[in-house]
């Protein structure tokens, strides 16, 4: 009898199975046997060698920008000073100097003159002018020096040359005053001198339409109170503006109302005058002085 053996075919695990793309992929991507050539190579950039920050002076122009007035002023004067040709050179270059910009000047002088006054109950002792005689003399220095680039040849305008000598004669108003003699000649000699000041400027102005810009800006009055408030001394220039404006003013006298031959002549003489630009001509020179 034949033995049946029935052979049956062993069940597959159900837990084997073949190996999905997808699973053989995460195996090989896990595997630490994968080569190195299939992973992703890093990105690497080459620092660029940087030089060494060192220090270097600043230009010219940077500078300059830095500086302020007072700085820019020792510098320029340093190189005046230094390269006497160079002289030339900057009063070429530079704007010429306006009436603020030089009054300012000479109110910080004085600012300074002030401001070292020592403590002493006596402004106008000797000590004090001891203590003040360097700023006494950069002062008086600096009128002696500014004054001129104001008076006629070098300034055209008579009307520029009267509103800086208005300004400057106020200055000297207020000069100190003290008790030794002596030394209140610099400040009488400042007050003759500005009033040839004004005597230049006056005559320069009425050789211009018969001094008629004289009339106006109040100088008759201004120049008569700066007459004085310095005790007279610039009588002068004040006669010398007088005798400037005295034919544009209404004649008071009996024998110029009476309309005599005299008169008529007079005016008729000046009338000429203006007409043939001759007026004034024949007055006298201003006289030598300091300014």
């Amino acid at each position: 009898m034949a033995n049946n053996h029935t052979v049956s075919a062993t069940p597959s695990n159900p837990r084997k199975r073949k190996a999905s793309p997808s699973s053989e992929d995460d195996e090989m991507s896990t595997s630490p046997l994968l080569s190195a050539a299939r992973l992703p190579q890093p990105v690497t950039t080459r620092k660029r060698a940087r030089p060494n920050l060192t220090g270097r002076p600043l230009t010219v122009d940077r500078l300059l920008e830095t500086l302020d007035r007072e700085s820019l002023r020792s510098v320029l004067r340093t190189l005046s000073d230094r390269n006497p040709h160079l002289r030339d050179e900057i009063l070429h270059l530079s704007p010429r100097p306006s009436i603020t910009s030089t009054l300012e000047v000479l109110r910080q002088y004085l600012h300074e003159l002030f401001a070292a006054y020592p403590l002493d109950p006596n402004p106008r002792s000797d000590y004090t002018y001891d203590r003040i005689r360097p700023q006494w003399s950069d002062l008086l220095n600096a009128l002696t020096d500014f004054t001129p680039h104001f008076l006629p040849p070098h300034e055209s305008q008579p009307s520029t040359s009267l509103t800086y000598l208005d300004g400057v004669t106020q200055i000297i108003h207020e000069l100190p005053e003290w008790d030794t003699a002596q030394y209140n000649l610099a400040k009488q000699n400042a007050y003759e001198e500005i009033s040839r000041a004004w005597s230049s400027v006056i005559k320069e102005a009425s050789k211009r339409g018969g001094g008629i810009q004289l009339q106006y800006g109040g100088w008759e009055e201004k120049l008569r109170l700066h007459n004085q408030k310095s005790g007279g001394l610039m009588q002068e220039a004040y006669d010398e503006l007088m005798g400037a404006l005295g034919w544009l003013k209404p004649q008071t006298q009996p024998h110029m109302q009476s309309g005599g031959a005299g008169s008529s002549f007079q005016q008729h003489s000046i009338r000429q005058q203006l007409f043939s630009g001759t007026y004034g001509t024949d007055q006298p020179v201003m006289r030598t002085g300091n300014w």
